[in-house]
């Protein structure tokens, strides 16, 4: 089996701040594996998903993604287009553009002309519970509804890795049972997803679950999942 995400002596700091974020940060995921990262606030778990989102860089150390180092790729908007989808904790959709339009838009610049990325995006909303919803704008739904469709739209483009943080943070227990179940299903279909979170709902679905201690990995454990 193929490494999805390797991320090989990573080192993380910031001007002016004392330490590091991430020391020497190492491990690898498999394609078609889901893997979570817990541990506590501030130990870089959300720097570390920025980094293989490649929306940040690296001090030291290199991350490969799909056998692809990430310093050497010089076109990382077509990157994040095409080969990874995340979910921010904070959702970060468009304000001004309706539930279904935030779902779309990130397939603008693709293969897909735009009757067939609308009828993705309805699909997706369907999936996640949301096609009432379809036409209403981000700041009139409920931080779960937000969450729902910030999930839609990273698997919008069925990207090969999926990143997520916090995806079901704030979700009652039957919707964080049907987000978890679309991230297992992306992975059966041959994706992989790195989940920042810690939900035990999660954590107990993962395949493999790292524990983030001050920039470094404490403890794994494999084959979470019964």
């Amino acid at each position: 089996m193929s490494s999805a995400i390797e991320l090989d002596d990573v080192v993380k700091s910031y001007p002016g701040k004392r330490g590091l974020v991430l020391d020497h940060l190492s491990f690898t995921i498999d394609e078609g594996d889901f893997a979570v990262l817990e541990g506590p606030s501030g130990s870089g778990k959300s720097t570390t998903v920025h980094l293989i989102a490649a929306l940040d860089r690296v001090t030291s150390g290199a991350i490969r993604v799909r056998g692809r180092d990430l310093a050497h790729r010089h076109r990382l908007d077509r990157y994040r287009r095409e080969e990874v989808g995340v979910i921010f904790q904070l959702h970060n959709l468009l304000p001004h553009l309706d539930a279904l339009q935030n779902v779309e838009i990130v397939m603008l610049g693709g293969k897909l002309h735009r009757s067939q990325r609308r009828a993705r995006a309805r699909e997706l909303l369907h999936a996640v519970g949301l096609d009432a919803q379809a036409n209403i704008y981000p700041p009139e739904l409920s931080g779960g509804e937000r969450q729902r469709i910030a999930v839609a739209r990273a698997l919008a483009n069925d990207p090969p890795i999926v990143l997520a943080d916090e995806p079901t943070g704030s979700l009652d227990d039957d919707t964080a049972k049907l987000v978890i179940d679309l991230l297992r299903a992306h992975c059966r279909r041959g994706g992989t997803v790195l989940a920042v979170s810690h939900d035990p709902r999660l954590t107990n679905a993962a395949d493999h679950v790292f524990e983030l201690v001050d920039g470094r990995i404490a403890s794994t454990s494999t084959d979470a999942v019964r």
